[in-house]
């Protein structure tokens, strides 16, 4: 008998199936046994019964422990109250007893938690969070590559710095000197451009930074796009439409896993709406007299990104920046010189920033002024400088950090949740 996914019983109505999976919980009363069964499709009821299945069965059935992993066979039946299909056991085969499993039903803290981050990995809500999680990526992939993006992959170790060296990760490289862990894919998609147009780069990037708020990780996975003869204004309208896709894609294939984390689908569908874009001194003026103490050239910190959005149904473009407090490589506005052609966007719900972009700087004269006025090391550039040399064009780009993502779409407000293994300052278990 071929297996069967708990997500497709619907179409084994009145069948016998045979399903492979775990029992996540269970319960007895009496002659009849209730198992909450998962196979990484979803979860289900099994019903087994004393006077339905033989002496043997039941002997067996009743050394099941939770989170033991099992073979079954049964008859699909739909749940008499419920709009759900449970089975009703007819064959079972133990693929091993579990011991006693070390998180119950009871309050647990989030380092035991975490410490247990292998095991956790199976609850219900961690569950709905991953494959959430497996849909935004997907999107990302599916409008990216319906626009003309191809993925070109980045290095990992990268001989220096996408923005500064404070918060990098060393390594020795051989007798090379040091190398670092990327910050970003961005730089060296940039050079493919000049072959493929457009592209993008999807892995792992890593911030040494000493934060500790519930925003930040020390490994996280980004998604960097750039492309060529793209502007700041044309690039917001991809970024716009990149996340709406994500939204949409999200309410259309995680309606179960959206209802296990309780989130608010009503507020996820209203931010399917055109996009709004402020200026960064409008948006100054604004926060000031909403009451935070946020001055010109200053970055937004997280109250006032909450603030910013707390009317708002719509994520809104912060653009336009005081050179001061971005990067080097963003081009400067020809109408006002002192800021970037560069945006924030900042989610709804108090979200925070999940997309930063800019129109980049494609005058080889003035990128090189910028690089020697921040002290950066020409020579170890001298490869992003000859982009500007050997045919330059106009090109943007920008990221969208998928943990921040994640947490938006499940209303998760800890990004420590939204990544399989979380990686902090204090962790690196297991």
């Amino acid at each position: 008998m071929e297996q069967v996914f708990v997500k497709d019983l619907k179409q084994h109505l009145d069948k016998e199936v045979l399903l492979k999976g775990w029992i996540y919980n269970l319960r007895s009363s009496g002659k009849i046994m209730f198992w909450q069964f998962r196979d990484g499709t979803s979860v289900m009821q099994v019903v087994v019964s004393q006077d339905e299945v033989d002496e043997k069965i039941w002997e067996e059935a009743q050394k099941v422990t939770i989170e033991s992993s099992v073979v079954i066979k049964g008859k699909v039946t739909k749940h008499p109250k419920k709009e759900e299909y449970e089975v009703q056991l007819s064959g079972l085969t133990i693929v091993q007893i579990s011991e006693e499993y070390p998180i119950g039903k009871k309050e647990h803290g989030p380092d035991f938690l975490l410490t247990n981050r292998h095991l956790w990995l199976r609850s219900p809500r961690q569950w709905a969070i991953q494959r959430v999680r497996n849909v935004v990526i997907n999107a990302m992939y599916e409008y990216l590559n319906n626009k003309g993006f191809i993925k070109i992959d980045a290095p990992i170790l990268t001989p220096n710095a996408c923005e500064g060296t404070t918060t990098l990760f060393e390594v020795d490289y051989f007798d090379q000197g040091k190398a670092y862990l990327s910050q970003s894919g961005q730089l060296y998609i940039e050079a493919a451009i000049f072959s493929v147009g457009r592209c993008f780069d999807f892995g792992p990037t890593f911030r040494a930074e000493k934060s500790k708020t519930r925003r930040h990780l020390t490994e996280f996975w980004m998604m960097d796009a750039e492309a060529a003869f793209v502007e700041h204004e044309e690039s917001m309208k991809i970024q716009e439409g990149n996340i709406r896709h994500i939204i949409r894609k999200v309410l259309a294939e995680c309606d179960l896993e959206l209802d296990i984390l309780k989130r608010d689908k009503e507020a996820l569908k209203r931010t399917d709406n055109e996009f709004k874009i402020m200026t960064y001194h409008d948006t100054i003026e604004f926060l000031r007299s909403k009451g935070s103490d946020i001055k010109v050239g200053e970055d937004l910190g997280a109250d006032d990104e909450t603030i910013l959005t707390a009317e708002s149904d719509v994520p809104v473009f912060v653009e336009k920046w005081p050179k001061e407090i971005k990067a080097f490589y963003m081009k400067q506005d020809p109408e006002n010189p002192a800021v970037y052609k560069c945006s924030d966007l900042v989610a709804t719900e108090g979200y925070g920033e999940v997309i930063g972009g800019s129109q980049r700087e494609d005058d080889y004269d003035l990128l090189l002024e910028r690089m020697k006025k921040e002290k950066l090391p020409i020579a170890d550039y001298q490869w992003y400088l000859d982009l500007r040399r050997y045919g330059s064009v106009p090109h943007s780009g920008y990221g969208i950090g998928l943990e921040r993502t994640v947490g938006w779409m499940c209303g998760i407000r800890h990004i420590r949740e939204t990544i399989p293994f979380p990686r902090m300052i204090s962790r690196i278990y297991p």
